[in-house]
């Protein structure tokens, strides 16, 4: 089948955060979003058809999983990911965020520390200090186009204030990076010496760019296994977000009983039916629209690449190894943080993501989103050109 990804739909007054509240986020009416991580195609063709025909029958009522879903979920990790899970270590979410907090509470206590690798997806911020938890930080540091973890620095930060949880992004959002194993094993044996529980936020573990290969951080070592969990969804990949599912592999008992204590505490009970559905359908037949999909990511990426160098030379692209957000570095123009937002969103307009809301070693960066037709991608490069081609 052919997939089509370069038609425009309108998104606007659809309920979307991306396109409908500019205004309510202090933007202009008229600026084009390429900020948060959904994209604007619809999913695969026989994941609407699942909802369509649940949607058909018109029950709604309390779900639960059945058989065929854990055996999608299980034959998806081992196909994809060259990872074993049995039915018991699962556990559902409304959402990694929402796993993440959850994580937060079931393993520490009110300041108590919990450690995580700036510049990092900005909820992992959130959810330590809205639970009253000690924020730890260690930078990542870039180097050649490249963004590598402070092995000393981490153990040390570690060490000096008593860590109790470490959130792991892999892969790495926004820096683009997909972690080696030889990296997750030293993250492994680090957290092993100090007792650290692993929480790996894996959620765009199925967009990885050739040659590099995700590793599921359970797989690293058997501390690992046992003292981890990795959350996942189909969100991410499917396009599925607003559907508020996702999905947790936890093998230590007693680790899923008090992550599972946690969530019942929040009165979280079953499932989003239509969640679960959707991500039966995207496991079982959703491979080929990927695959397309993929296609389609490359393009832009290289329509990207050679975009930046051809026009916007003083910019930066690192170089992703995974995920469909790039990390552009926008330092060399000699603009404060409040300038170049200033200047891409009232002269360029155009919404994406400050490098700064991801931690302070993203000031100068800007992230953007390119999962996107391609004539909306042209439209955001060249409006940027606008602004800063002749500076």
């Amino acid at each position: 089948m052919a997939y089509d990804f370069n038609t425009v739909i309108d998104r606007k007054n659809t309920n979307a955060i991306k396109f409908d509240l500019a205004t309510v986020r202090g933007k202009p009416a008229d600026v084009l979003p390429l900020w948060v991580a959904d994209m604007d195609f619809p999913t695969a063709p026989e994941i609407l058809s699942a909802l369509h025909k649940k949607v058909s029958h018109g029950i709604f009522g309390y779900s639960v999983p059945d058989a065929g879903f854990y055996a999608a979920v299980k034959k998806w990790q081992k196909e994809e990911h060259d990872f074993d899970i049995d039915r018991p270590h699962i556990v559902l979410t409304p959402g990694v965020v929402f796993a993440i907090s959850s994580a937060i509470r079931a393993f520490t206590s009110e300041g108590d520390s919990v450690i995580i690798q700036t510049p990092v997806y900005y909820p992992f911020k959130n959810m330590v200090v809205l639970n009253k938890r000690n924020l730890v930080t260690s930078s990542l540091f870039e180097k050649d186009g490249k963004w590598h973890i402070d092995f000393d620095d981490f153990e040390k930060k570690i060490s000096e204030n008593n860590v109790k949880l470490f959130i792991l992004c892999s892969p790495h959002n926004p820096v683009g990076r997909v972690w080696t194993k030889e990296e997750l094993s030293k993250i492994s044996e680090i957290c092993e010496r100090h007792n650290v529980i692993v929480f790996a936020d894996e959620i765009h573990n199925d967009f990885v760019i050739p040659p590099y290969k995700h590793t599921v951080f359970q797989t690293v070592s058997e501390y690992a296994a046992y003292n981890s969990i990795v959350s996942t969804s189909a969100s991410k990949t499917f396009n599925l977000a607003g559907l508020q599912f996702s999905i947790n592999f936890i093998k230590n008992p007693e680790l899923k009983k008090r992550f599972r204590d946690a969530i019942d505490k929040t009165g979280y009970d079953e499932p989003s039916i239509m969640g679960l559905i959707a991500t039966k359908a995207a496991y079982e037949h959703g491979k080929p629209w990927l695959l397309a999909l993929k296609n389609h990511l490359a393009e832009n990426l290289a329509f990207v690449r050679s975009f930046v160098a051809e026009k916007l030379p003083k910019a930066r692209l690192i170089e992703p190894e995974g995920t469909y957000l790039l990390w552009l570095d926008f330092s060399a123009y000699g603009h404060t943080d409040s300038e170049l937002d200033d200047i891409i969103v009232n002269k360029a307009k155009l919404w994406l993501d400050r490098g700064t809301m991801f931690g302070k070693e993203g000031e100068g960066y800007q992230r953007i989103n390119i999962a996107t037709p391609h004539s909306i991608l042209k439209d955001a490069l060249e409006r940027l050109e606008s602004v800063f081609g002749n500076r």
